[in-house]
């Protein structure tokens, strides 16, 4: 009879295991669909932007702003952007983007959790990162013609790792130049090289 017992076991043990590859939640359809990389349906996309309005509400309502007007739209890369557009929350960038960068931080760990995957949705506060977005990709573009000009490498300022993929997407279709991050955070530089 213990033997028994113990067979079972490792018969539950191997469909638990089974199961585990099988995806599962109440966001499982949508996943499979994004993960494949199908084209998701604008049901489908509402359905995840609710999720992410209720976590970024609940976050503005310790700011008692939890009724403040947020834009939603399309970024460039596909992601969706939501920007808070109440001009009391500069709080919420802080010195340089840094308080922002942490708050889209918590707030994608929390949005991945509840979805059970990541998906790309983006918080911005009265256009701070579409700004700062222009600012850089202004500044790669100007790096890049120095160093076509001067046959060489220009260093960057140090900046976080959106800032940095900033710079290399605006620079990617560029065949004259070479883009690469050296360094260790919170140093790390984008390096753009002439070819």
């Amino acid at each position: 009879m213990l033997d028994a017992s113990v067979e079972f076991e490792t018969a539950n043990d191997v469909q638990a295991t089974a199961d585990a590859d099988v995806v599962a939640g109440p966001y499982a359809a949508i996943e499979q669909k994004y993960k494949a990389g199908e084209e998701l349906t604008d049901e489908e996309i509402d359905t995840l932007v609710d999720v992410a309005l209720t976590i970024l509400r609940e976050f503005l309502g310790f700011f008692d702003a939890a009724d403040a007007p947020i834009d939603e739209y399309d970024g460039d890369e596909g992601e969706i952007i939501l920007d808070i557009t109440a001009p009391n929350l500069a709080v919420l960038i802080g010195r340089h983007g840094r308080t922002l960068e942490s708050f889209q931080t918590m707030f994608s760990l929390l949005l991945s959790r509840k979805l059970g995957f990541r998906f790309p949705i983006v918080v911005d506060v009265e256009g701070y990162k579409s700004r700062r977005r222009d600012k850089i990709t202004e500044m790669a573009e100007r790096a890049a013609s120095r160093a076509i000009r001067q046959h060489g490498s220009v260093s960057l300022q140090p900046m976080n790792a959106y800032e940095r993929r900033l710079v290399h997407l605006a620079l990617r279709e560029n065949t004259r130049v070479e883009t690469h991050s050296e360094g260790v955070d919170p140093d790390r530089r984008v390096v753009i090289s002439a070819i």
